[in-house]
């Protein structure tokens, strides 16, 4: 773990805050490319839709990049879903890095229906592949549960 790992890291809780903030859900995800460039950021926005979530959002708006994907670090405000997870292993994605834990989101949402979490870690899917992709986390888990604390009331 990099100075550069928790500042992309830090930045992806920003946009869950400001997701928030917007009214939506609080995830947010940061893509940066192999040589620590952005690539793109999403933010939740399964209100309007149930599959945008902020790293589906992240990987549409990188869609056209996909050479740049090849090699990528996904950097995710909260434990990637088993839909994004899937999502970022069709993409390219070599590494996640993720703050909130799956676990430590549900002890947050309780049985809220707007986020019928799934039990299964992003590692379980990601060891499903033929390919390996490298995860992180849980880490920064305190900062990650702030914008999620008293939205799922």
């Amino acid at each position: 773990m990099t100075p550069a790992d928790l500042a992309w890291l830090r930045r992806s809780i920003e946009l869950s805050a400001r997701a928030r903030a917007e009214g939506h859900h609080p995830f947010g995800t940061v893509l940066v490319d192999a040589q620590g460039r952005l690539i793109a950021e999403g933010m939740n926005r399964s209100r309007e839709d149930a599959t945008a979530h902020s790293e589906m959002v992240a990987l549409r708006l990188a869609a056209g990049e996909a050479a740049r994907l090849q090699g990528a670090t996904m950097y995710c405000s909260t434990e990637p879903c088993a839909m994004c997870a899937g999502a970022a292993y069709w993409a390219g994605i070599a590494r996640v890095v993720f703050a909130l834990s799956e676990a430590g989101l549900l002890r947050l949402t309780g049985s809220h229906h707007e986020n019928p979490t799934f039990s299964l870690p992003c590692r379980e899917v990601f060891a499903r592949g033929q390919r390996a992709v490298q995860v992180e986390g849980p880490l920064l888990e305190d900062d990650a549960a702030k914008p999620h604390c008293g939205f799922w009331r």
